[in-house]
Formats: structure tokens, C-alpha cells, sequence
């Protein structure tokens, strides 16, 4: 009987180190000319990172650009910025503004016209270039992810010539994707902490 309790303990334990290894986390891609920038989803925002893994999971940005870039500020990308708001956004979403997350470089966030409720455009996002953040923005605009990999290519970005609208000269189109990851494959990358 104590042999089966101890064969039973060590098949479970084994079961359970080998089921944490294979867990995989939701991250954000972006593939442009200028290579791959990767960003952790806050489960902290569950609709706004819900409406991006929706939107690139059906293709969305695919066919779009970043065609806003400033630098020492943001590069924006998806629908058009009009001065009668963001043309052809599917839908817009309420915020969901956290304490404890901040416009700081590499910051992903959800782009929106000047609507009183302050409702996210789900068709538009920026990461946040500014090496000193943005502090500004905060709790008026939704964060929803942050770049681990690839910020080196964002400063490259909002470098590019531009035109009096900031639309970039030379067109950089989107790639985006959700892809999973491990926590291996998450530190490989340069992510540091998995929450908890």
C-alpha cells in the first residue's frame, strides 16, 4: 500500500512540474519591416486585451500602418485618425484605467477621439516612445500591454520622415498577432516576471 502511495506521489508530482512547464501565456506581435516587437496583455484589462487578441486573431490590422509616429511621444497604428474621430473603428470600449499601470516607455495602449466617456477605439493602439513616459496620459487613456522586445525597432519607427500629419513618408504596415509563449520562451525574449 506504501509502495502505491509513493509511485502515486511521484507520478503526480511529475504530472504537475511537466503541466507548469507547458503552460503558455497570451503575447502580443507586431511583425513590420523593421522586425518583430513583442508585449505582454494585462489580464488587468481584460476587455481591452480581449478586443485585441479578437482583432488579430481575425486579421484586422493586417492590411493597415503605423500612420502615426512622433517622436519622443507615440507610434499609433491601425484606422485612420480624422478630425471627426477614428474612421471605421468596430466598436468602442469602455475604459478600464489602472493605478498600477502607467504610460511608461514601451507602454501599449488604446488610442481614442476626445469623447467624454473616454471610450477606446478598438481599432487603434500606440506604444508609448517617450524614454520618460507620458504621465500625462494616465487614467485617460486604457493601457493594455508592454513591450518586452523590440522597443530598439519603436525608436527606429518614430524616426522615419513624416508628413504634416505624421504619417509616416514610406508606409510601415502591421502584422499583428497573438502568439503563446512560455515562461521559458517569455524570459528568453527578455520579460522578466510572470505575475502571479
Amino acid at each position: 500500500m506504501r509502495a502505491k502511495l509513493l509511485l502515486f506521489l511521484l507520478f503526480f508530482t511529475c504530472f504537475s512540474v511537466s503541466a507548469q512547464k507547458r503552460k503558455t501565456y497570451q503575447v502580443g506581435q507586431i511583425k513590420t519591416s523593421f522586425g518583430e516587437i513583442l508585449f505582454w496583455l494585462y489580464d488587468e484589462t481584460p476587455n481591452h486585451k480581449a478586443s485585441f487578441v479578437k482583432l488579430a486573431n481575425e486579421g484586422y490590422w493586417d492590411s493597415l500602418t503605423f500612420n502615426r509616429v512622433i517622436k519622443d511621444f507615440v507610434a499609433q497604428g491601425g484606422c485612420p485618425d480624422t478630425p471627426a474621430g477614428f474612421s471605421d473603428s468596430p466598436y468602442l470600449l469602455k475604459p478600464e484605467f489602472n493605478k498600477n499601470i502607467r504610460h511608461i516607455y514601451g507602454a501599449v495602449a488604446s488610442g481614442r477621439d476626445n469623447n467624454p466617456e473616454m471610450l477606446s477605439a478598438g481599432c487603434q493602439f500606440y506604444i508609448v516612445q517617450n524614454k520618460k513616459g507620458l504621465a500625462r496620459l494616465d487614467d485617460k487613456y486604457t493601457i493594455f500591454g508592454q513591450v518586452f522586445k523590440g522597443m530598439d525597432l519603436a525608436d527606429k519607427i518614430v524616426n522615419v520622415k513624416t508628413d504634416t500629419m505624421n504619417t509616416p513618408l514610406t508606409p510601415i504596415t502591421l502584422d499583428v498577432n497573438v502568439i503563446n509563449m512560455s515562461e521559458a520562451d517569455l524570459k528568453k525574449n527578455g520579460y522578466l516576471s510572470i505575475p502571479k
